[in-house]
């Protein structure tokens, strides 16, 4: 029998936009569920389409708790998967000034830090962001040798569509910029 718990009870924050026309979409930006909505859709239309959002969230897993301790852990795995263990770092954590990068690595001192915006993303993306910056251990630039590496990770042209998605979306938001006259 299925887990019939109820959804989190997540505060909601509503970003209305007149750019969008027809599609709501939700993500989790810690612990407030945003969610992004055309402008003209009314709060009755609205309900039932957040609470089938938060279900979703719910059972994708997007909620499990991400502490540096687990990103370390994960690190761990995905170097001896992809780099037959043969690579070493200082620290990999979570950062909160990173808002306009997913991640970066500081090959020199062996320290990686992910945007703490990744924590509530799928896992198969922060996943891609971590082998991303592993790859930086052994190539610190984005040169053929260095995509040959991100490449062993299977879901790389996924993950990357993913977060162009997500950048787009960000952008999408923003008010034009005025124009000279």
């Amino acid at each position: 029998m299925k887990d019939s718990k109820p959804p989190p009870d997540w505060p909601v924050q509503i970003i209305r936009s007149a750019r969008r026309r027809k599609s709501v979409s939700a993500r989790l930006e810690d612990g407030v569920l945003i969610i992004r909505a055309p402008a003209t859709i009314h709060d009755d239309e609205l309900a039932p389409i957040i609470e089938g959002l938060r279900k979703r969230m719910l059972k994708r897993g997007r909620i499990a708790p991400q502490t540096d301790e687990t990103l370390e852990k994960r690190a761990r795995e995905l170097n001896r998967k992809y780099f037959d263990g043969r690579l070493s770092w200082r620290s990999v954590r979570y950062v909160t000034n990173q808002n306009s990068r997913f991640g970066s690595c500081t090959p020199e001192d062996g320290t990686i830090r992910l945007s703490h915006r990744l924590a509530s993303m799928p896992a198969w993306v922060r996943d891609y962001v971590l082998v991303h910056e592993l790859a930086h251990l052994l190539e610190a630039n984005h040169g053929a040798n260095f995509w040959k590496l991100v490449s062993r990770y299977p879901l790389t042209e996924r993950a990357r569509g993913y977060l162009m998605a997500v950048g787009l979306e960000d952008m999408e938001e923003e008010p034009a910029p005025a124009k000279a006259r």
